[in-house]
């Protein structure tokens, strides 16, 4: 069974785009751009039409990619002070010779939509999501919820190394009652852990190599991303040959920007509203 994001999202866009299109005024987003790595413009652009289409208004600053990291500082510290603006988002990832940290730590959290500040990630550590939620951890959960998989109890392997992305994400099914194990490219016998999951979240990229002699037919597959080889795509499962095999599983390469950012949006319009 495919597990269709696509389908997730388009119910999400049409609910906000519903919610805000009486409003008088609408909420606003800002956007940093720093260089013109080809994978950031193309998700730039994709939070620019998704915001567009619900008609949340978005303004992109773009800065050259050798803005020293001292001038990108003065840059976000303008942001932050700014009573105008209200919340703004850096498109990741940065060029080498700036801090990436260093610049998230920045942000005024009031301000950070993207929920990457350490003080916001620290409230999901401390079950504090009565505001707002990483946006890729945000849709995984989502999508769950919409396929009714039952995250309580279940037996979840989460394949992935990052602060932003799979430490929040792994509170959050914690705080939900999953049992969770983390693996990495480095784990030995990882298959051990696949083989015995109920879930699995991959985002190692590793070209296909979640594959069907690793899991069990119950499994269910939540493939994130994906690598470039040769300019060729390759996501971290063979979908081919798992898809065949019943598993419930998310499409490659399926629309897993447009619902990352569906939780972006989302965001948006709560801390509008507060």
């Amino acid at each position: 069974m495919i597990l269709d994001w696509k389908i997730v999202a388009e119910k999400i866009y049409n609910e906000l785009k519903n919610e805000i299109l009486p409003l008088e005024k609408k909420p606003k987003l800002w956007a940093i751009l720093i260089w013109n790595n080809s994978s950031s413009i193309r998700y730039i652009k994709q939070k620019q039409k998704w915001a567009e289409y619900i008609w949340v208004d978005f303004e992109l600053l773009t800065f050259d990619e050798n803005i020293s990291q001292i001038s990108l500082l003065e840059e976000i510290n303008k942001l932050n002070i700014d009573e105008n603006i209200s919340w703004f988002i850096i498109q990741l990832p940065l060029p080498k010779h700036i801090n990436e940290q260093e610049i998230i730590n920045s942000i005024n959290p009031e301000k950070d939509v993207d929920w990457f500040h350490p003080i916001n990630q620290w409230k999901i550590v401390i079950w504090d999501e009565t505001w707002l939620k990483p946006c890729t951890p945000a849709w995984v959960i989502e999508l769950c919820k919409f396929y009714n998989i039952d995250l309580i109890w279940k037996n979840i392997v989460i394949i992935w190394r990052s602060n932003i992305v799979w430490k929040p994400l792994a509170n959050m099914l914690i705080n939900m009652q999953a049992t969770l194990t983390i693996c990495n490219s480095k784990t030995k016998n990882i298959d051990f852990y696949t083989k015995n999951a109920d879930i699995i979240i991959t985002a190692m990229w590793s070209p296909e190599f979640l594959t069907t002699e690793k899991i069990n037919k119950d499994t269910v597959v939540i493939d994130v991303w994906f690598s470039v080889i040769d300019w060729k795509i390759y996501w971290d499962c063979d979908f081919e040959n798992i898809i065949q095999n019943w598993n419930k599983i998310t499409p490659v390469p399926g629309w897993v920007w447009a619902l990352t950012v569906a939780m972006l949006m989302k965001n948006t319009l709560k801390a509008y509203k507060k």
